[in-house]
């Protein structure tokens, strides 16, 4: 992705977010930053971070793909559950237990040892070092996103949906997993900031984007094709987010189809 920090709208939008923090934070907190894929969350995360530390706080981040799943946890979810929960992203493919630990052992004033994810293998990697903190910013993709209707499962919303999961069982087991420990997760993030992408084009190409820097990083990532496969799981709650966000965000950022942001609503 380009580097936008330099943006001067950017860096007067993270003004203005720093200080609805300051005016109504109290400390400690676990601070929710939810986007689509490629919107910007990890940067606005260690933004955040940054300016936390410089003001003195012991500040981290981590995103919520980092509490993914092994290959072999989610290998045996699609044996007894559905083949689609293979892949890592959706609601269930996450040890979303160790995430309520981590939030609640940092608002408790405890050590957490945060996870990492290394998304060239698709495996966990070692966790950071243990470390009290006053502050937690925690980016997710789905971060906020509610339970949907059965009416809204009924239909699907590409072909992945229509030819793989034609009875529904995929998506409805995700939404049980979404109505239960992640509402509760969710419950734990407060305030709630949102990147409002402005449709599904734009996150699959700022997605596409991010694998070409993995690329180059690590010389290793998907092809075009199965990058492609890789989005369809995401574009269900992606959509229904923007759905819902509007009411259930504190703060929303909005952002157009340069990937620019271009105003910041605080409620």
């Amino acid at each position: 992705m380009a580097d936008f920090r330099s943006n001067a709208h950017y860096q007067t939008t993270l003004a203005r977010l720093m200080a609805k923090l300051q005016s109504d934070l109290g400390l400690p907190a676990v601070i929710g930053i939810s986007g689509a894929q490629g919107s910007g969350k990890s940067t606005l995360a260690a933004e955040l971070v940054a300016q936390l530390k410089q003001q003195g706080l012991e500040a981290a981040a981590v995103s919520l793909d980092d509490y993914y799943l092994s290959k072999a946890q989610r290998q045996q979810l699609a044996q007894t559950i559905h083949p689609l929960l293979a892949q890592r992203g959706v609601p269930g493919t996450h040890d979303i237990e160790k995430a309520i630990n981590d939030a609640n052992a940092v608002l408790a004033g405890k050590p957490v040892a945060l996870p990492q994810f290394d998304k060239a293998l698709d495996e966990p990697a070692a966790p950071l070092a243990a470390q009290q903190l006053d502050i937690l910013v925690v980016e997710g993709w789905c971060v906020g996103v509610q339970p949907q209707t059965a009416a809204e499962l009924s239909q699907p919303v590409n072909t992945l949906e229509a030819n793989e999961d034609a009875g529904g069982r995929w998506r409805h087991y995700v939404n049980t997993q979404l109505a239960g420990l992640y509402t509760d997760y969710w419950r734990l993030l407060t305030p709630l900031v949102w990147l409002q992408a402005p449709d599904w084009d734009c996150v699959c190409r700022w997605r596409a984007k991010q694998e070409q820097q993995l690329w180059q990083q690590r010389g290793t990532g998907m092809t075009e094709a199965e990058l492609a496969r890789f989005m369809l799981p995401f574009q269900r709650l992606t959509q229904a987010g923007w759905q819902q966000l509007p009411q259930q965000a504190d703060i929303i950022i909005a952002m157009d189809q340069q990937h620019s942001l271009t105003g910041i609503s605080v409620k």
